[in-house]
């Protein structure tokens, strides 16, 4: 069982054939993803889905490239939409400095009010951090982001800041990206800490795995990064799978079920 802990299946990329792919993954081992918002207006369009899909929850917060629509009173939306019951974590959050809009003032009161409504609702946070390792890390760190924990999504960073966020108690998210040829970093990443912090994830429909790099990504491309991960640590795919499983639930705090 591979559970996708993070996708975007409400993107436009899926409108022509959303329903069949959805209806499609379970019978190809992909049992439960999470929809993760970016933007107001997913926000609505992740509830939609998982109120229609049984193995779709939803993560529910603003992406930091969007958060200049953000306002006290358009927060309050999403403060109501973490308690929806198949809410299971506040994102995707974080800093993006790859673009010099939002401000990164703007962008980091986004970031720490969305951890704190985390910590009070009790629910995992979704990271998003690109061209901001530190900053990202010194804000959770201020914000007592262990508090919540989470996940650092599509991790880009050295394994040093790796060890970092799993310090803090957070996992690591690993995608297509890990079977890029260009990807020595990240593969360090995956050998370097242990399986138990890692979960699988698409982000699709972007970042799909080679061969398929730079088309329509979806969770049914998630067996390839799991050769990919057991390549690295030496164990087998169902080791993989089994283990990221268990991560995922406890990530999203799903044990119970």
């Amino acid at each position: 069982m591979i559970f996708d802990t993070h996708a975007h299946y409400d993107d436009e990329a899926f409108d022509e054939d959303r329903d069949s792919l959805l209806s499609s993954l379970p019978q190809n081992g992909i049992q439960r993803i999470v929809n993760v918002s970016s933007d107001l207006a997913s926000n609505e369009t992740t509830r939609q889905l998982a109120e229609r899909w049984p193995s779709v929850y939803a993560a529910f917060g603003v992406h930091p490239s969007n958060t200049a629509e953000l306002t006290e009173e358009n927060f309050r939306r999403i403060e109501e939409l973490t308690e929806h019951p198949k809410c299971v974590a506040v994102g995707e959050i974080g800093l993006d400095y790859h673009y010099e809009e939002p401000s990164r003032k703007l962008q980091k009161k986004w970031f720490a009010a969305q951890i704190q409504l985390a910590i009070e609702k009790q629910k995992p946070v979704i990271i998003h951090s690109r061209d901001a390792a530190q900053d990202t890390y010194d804000l959770m760190k201020r914000e007592h982001a262990e508090n919540c924990g989470g996940v650092v999504h599509c991790f880009s960073y050295s394994k040093e800041m790796a060890r970092l966020f799993v310090r803090m108690g957070f996992f690591v998210g690993v995608g297509g990206v890990v079977t890029f040829k260009n990807a020595r970093v990240l593969r360090e990443v995956v050998e370097d800490i242990s399986l138990e912090n890692i979960v699988l994830e698409t982000d699709c429909p972007y970042m799909a795995p080679t061969p398929f790099r730079g088309k329509r990504n979806s969770s049914l491309n998630l067996p390839l990064v799991v050769e990919q991960i057991a390549q690295i640590k030496g164990i087998t795919a169902q080791e993989v799978e089994q283990i990221t499983w268990q991560n995922a639930l406890r990530l999203y705090q799903m044990e119970r079920e």
